[in-house]
């Protein structure tokens, strides 16, 4: 019997995501304003956040609400490592460190992993739906923002094991919808859907002080330009 557990989350975490968008990072990301320096760390954060999710769900994999959403094919530390060699160079581990507000989305997921691992459905779904079904606009944002090289910094939204994006999506909320669960359960996975949605919030919003900086940049170059006009 189907729990219509796509649509519940899609509903449930609206209000969530409509605020994840308007975090001025991502205004400016989604307007084309993309500094390199707080992008590349954005991908180091969302290394840390995606290995020790994977390393949950994989943990987990025999667990049968897991299971359930337990996709290799959707793993993304492997192309993160991949733009953090192009954008840290071969020695990029020692480079890099979780930010605070990636630490707590990260003790997050261990913790619940521990006390309820049916509760890593939220950050599967929250996570990896939105990467498979924005990505290719946020690669050509990217892209085009910081003048990448073809196929350099951007294989975090490559899903190259993912032949068919909207196939793919329909077989991952079949799978959402047939998991056994009670309607307690699954009132607890909305609500740690909304978490997750606000954990990443918090990760976005530590980045807006390096956009404020480029928008400064910006208008002093633009007054400098002025005056070198007129005066």
């Amino acid at each position: 019997m189907s729990t219509n557990l796509a649509q519940q989350l899609r509903e449930g975490t609206t209000k969530s995501h409509s605020m994840a968008e308007n975090v001025s990072f991502v205004k400016s990301f989604l307007g084309g304003l993309v500094d390199k320096s707080s992008y590349r760390q954005l991908v180091a954060n969302l290394y840390f956040v995606y290995e020790a999710m994977e390393e949950q769900i994989d943990q987990h994999k025999n667990d049968i609400a897991v299971n359930a959403i337990y996709f290799p094919e959707l793993f993304r530390k492997t192309s993160l490592i991949q733009d953090l060699n192009y954008y840290y160079g071969s020695n990029w581990l020692t480079q890099i460190e979780p930010s605070p507000a990636t630490q707590s989305y990260i003790n997050r997921i261990r913790q619940i992993s521990y006390t309820s691992p049916e509760l890593l459905i939220a950050h599967s779904y929250t996570r990896y739906i939105g990467d498979l079904s924005g990505g290719q606009i946020l690669k050509k944002i990217a892209k085009n923002a910081m003048q990448l090289p073809e196929n350099c910094g951007t294989a975090f939204y490559d899903f190259d094991l993912i032949q068919d994006d909207i196939e793919f999506k329909n077989m991952y909320r079949e799978s959402l919808n047939n998991i056994p669960l009670s309607t307690k359960q699954i009132e607890q996975i909305i609500s740690e859907a909304n978490t997750a949605f606000n954990l990443n919030m918090k990760m976005f919003q530590e980045l807006n002080s390096n956009i404020i900086k480029i928008m400064i940049m910006l208008l002093l170059s633009s007054i400098n330009n002025f005056r070198k006009k007129f005066f």
